[in-house]
């Protein structure tokens, strides 16, 4: 009984779960690739131009979760124009799923352009979403650890979901959306991400990412 009460109490004050309604149907993790060319690019700003550069994105949805907050990233792949981003979703709204198991978890690649127009409109979001993306925030730099990256990707869409008690362990801890944009970004190196504690809340999080520009994201 105790263990129940405090994932309940855990789950109650932590972000991440699903801010969709309707039905879903599962599916497995899944990969897009979308073509840049001829996309418009009004609005860009110097991080999707400059030429064989890095940089990192995180996404929010500030009202998710009961208003804690839920998070995607993306990162640019370095000398190219293309970007690689996704979210680990949790439709279902369980605080527990097993490794394998279906987590909403998704991510494509294309331009900056593309990227932003997909989040704004939840474009890979299994279900019927109720709120949006609507904010994101973004650093440049010279590199990225592109291959590590992606190499945690797979597991962060592997690994399942939990936001409690782990029943393998014992442990209180957390595999959710802030758990795996954060392992995404640091294994690419982003600059200055601040270290994200398990179980820690998204919208106080994504508060503390320094010399991060902040923006409005609108539907496009």
């Amino acid at each position: 009984m105790v263990t129940v009460a405090v994932t309940m109490a855990v789950g109650g004050f932590v972000g991440c779960h699903s801010s969709g309604t309707g039905t879903h149907q599962q599916r497995p993790a899944k990969v897009r690739k979308t073509r840049s060319a001829g996309e418009a690019t009004g609005g860009l700003t110097a991080l999707s131009a400059a030429a064989g550069s890095g940089g990192a994105c995180v996404f929010v949805k500030p009202d998710g979760a009961q208003k804690f907050g839920h998070v995607g990233w993306g990162f640019r792949v370095t000398g190219t124009d293309q970007w690689v981003y996704g979210a680990v979703e949790n439709p279902t709204n369980k605080l527990y799923t097993p490794p394998g198991g279906d987590i909403g978890a998704w991510h494509a690649q294309g331009s900056y352009a593309r990227m932003l127009s997909d989040m704004s409109r939840d474009a890979h979001y299994p279900g019927k979403v109720k709120h949006p993306y609507t904010r994101y925030r973004c650093v440049s730099s010279s590199a990225g650890d592109v291959d590590h990256a992606r190499a945690m990707i797979h597991t962060v869409e592997s690994r399942g979901f939990l936001v409690g008690i782990d029943p393998k362990t014992g442990e209180l801890t957390s595999r959710d959306c802030l758990d795996a944009t954060y392992d995404v970004l640091h294994a690419y190196r982003a600059r200055h991400l601040t270290y994200a504690p398990h179980l820690d809340i998204p919208n106080v999080w994504v508060e503390t990412l320094w010399d991060w520009s902040d923006h409005t994201l609108t539907r496009r």
